[in-house]
This record gives structure tokens, sequence and C-alpha cells, in this order.
């Protein structure tokens, strides 16, 4: 009976000879200190990486600056290899590896038509293409980074309706002179999961340009491995972001991986109408974009299979 009405928590407690005064504690499974816990939180990972980084970046830039002034002014292509030369180092010291799909020797008097998820779109496109980029106005203001792009003969576009005249004629120049031009038809930068609708108001050169060739771009690699939807925002650069913090957290991190799909030239007289052209070369670009988000062996595709119907 006794036995019955006892408290049920002290029907559960062990026996007194096998109850413990102290608790039980365990010792690490991997030694160290607060520096050393391979295991533990690691609050200054990749710091080290980025200062290291950034510091040859800069170093390099203001090297190269004196140099690629000295080549404007002198004939011949030392300026146009020099500036594929700079971007070059630029993806080696902050760790972009590049991998190309297609040739990349296009032929003179090309337009390039890439999509557009961020900064780096400029470094590992310069990197691989001899060609000068079409940018906003705005960048030719920004510290350092207008000087580099003023440097690396960027021809720059206003939204003001007034100029449309004047930019559309300088690149038609640029082009009628030998240049190759890379665009960016989406008319800002997205978040890196898909492309933005281009706009065929950017293609009112395109009939001055020997040839028309788009251009995927993707960021698959993050610490060696396939990135993956969730990893898009770190290379990505839209919005309101600030470009010093995304340069900071971006160079902490290892194995980074750029992919460029340069798909199959065609001639802008092929397809007159530019609404049509703007069609095809998104539908393109998009198509060899996705195949690689999916992380599938992409192959350079020929504009005039992606036409609508």
């Amino acid at each position: 009976m006794d036995a019955a009405i006892r408290d049920p928590a002290e029907a559960l407690a062990p026996p007194s000879q096998l109850r413990r005064r102290m608790p039980l504690r365990f010792r690490r499974a991997v030694p160290g200190g607060r520096f050393f816990d391979v295991m533990g939180d690691r609050p200054f990972g990749g710091r080290l990486r980025a200062v290291r980084r950034l510091f040859f970046a800069a170093l390099w830039t203001l090297l190269a600056i004196p140099l690629q002034a000295v080549l404007l002014f002198l004939p011949g292509r030392g300026k146009i290899v020099f500036a594929r030369l700079y971007w070059r180092g630029i993806c080696f010291v902050i760790g972009m590896r590049i991998r190309v799909v297609g040739n990349r020797h296009a032929a003179p008097r090309t337009l390039f038509l890439s999509n557009h998820s961020s900064w780096l779109d400029i470094a590992v496109l310069g990197a691989t293409l001899e060609a000068a980029f079409v940018s906003k106005a705005e960048v030719g203001e920004w510290p350092l980074i207008g000087t580099v792009a003023r440097l690396g003969r960027t021809v720059f576009v206003s939204r003001a309706r007034r100029r449309t005249g004047d930019e559309a004629k300088e690149m038609r120049d640029r082009l009628a002179q030998g240049d190759s031009l890379i665009l960016f038809p989406e008319g800002t930068s997205s978040d890196g999961t898909r492309i933005l609708p281009f706009r065929s108001s950017f293609l009112a050169v395109a009939e001055a340009a020997a040839t028309i060739r788009p251009v995927s771009v993707v960021y698959d690699r993050l610490g060696g491995l396939p990135a993956c939807r969730r990893d898009r925002p770190l290379f990505a650069w839209y919005g309101d972001m600030s470009i010093a913090p995304h340069i900071w957290r971006l160079c902490r991190h290892p194995g980074l991986r750029a992919t460029i799909l340069l798909h199959e030239p065609l001639d802008p007289a092929a397809i007159p109408n530019r609404k049509a052209l703007c069609a095809a070369a998104e539908a393109t670009v998009a198509e060899g974009a996705a195949t690689l988000r999916q992380n599938r062996e992409p192959t350079p595709l020929t504009m005039q299979t992606a036409l609508p119907a």
C-alpha cells in the first residue's frame, strides 16, 4: 500500500547509490584553444583572405593605371591587350576562376550581348574578351572605379533623351573603327536567378556591327562546390546594395568560379527586325544561363533556333 501511494517523481528517481553528486563533464573531442578549435565557430574565418585579396587588387590597380594611361596615347592594340590583362589579374587576386565554353576568338566589330547580375561581370568578361564596355554614365563618376572604366575605353550612356543620338553615334564610330563592344541589354543587374527582359532600344546600333554574339554568364562554384539558388545573392549585386560590403563579403569566400558561355555569332542582317533580334538574343542568353544554373554541361547555341514561333 505504501508503494502505491508514493509520489510518482520519487518512483522514477534512480536509487540513491546510483545518483551522482557532480554532473558529468565531457572533454573536447578535438583539442585546441580559441584560435585552433576547428570544430567551433570561426568568427574571423575568411577575413585575412579578404584583406589579402583586396590589398593586392588595390596594388595591381595602382600599378596598372599609369601604364594604361600611357598606352591610350600610343598606336596599336597595346591598350586593348593590357585592359584584358588587367582584368585577368583582378580575377586572379580575388580568387575568381573563369571557365569559357565556346570560341573566345571573335571577329572585329562584334557586339556582345550578355546578361548582367553583378559588377563581377565586368571583371570576368573583361578578362575573357577583347572588347570595351557600354555602361551607364553614373559609373564614370564613381571614385577609382570611374577612372578604371575610362582607362578601359568604356562608352558611357545616360538616360537623358537629348543625348541618345550622340551616344549611339559614338558606339557606331567605335564599331566602325574595328572595336568590339560588350552591351548589357537588360539595362540593370538582376539577382542572378533569372534574366530580365532585354530592351530593344539598346540594339539600335546593331546594324553597325559585323556580328552579334549572345553571352551567358553564371557564377556556378562556391567553395569549390556547385552553387545553388541560395548562393546566387552572394555573387549578385543589384537593387540598393552597397558595393563595398558586397566586395568584402565575396572576397572572404574561397573556391569562386564563373562560367562564360559564348554562343554562335550571327550576322545582324539575317534578322532585319530589331525587336525580333532582341527577342532571339534574350531567348538564347536565358536558355544558356538556365543550363549553367542547373549545373548541366553547356553547349553554344545558334541564335536562329531561339527565334519565337
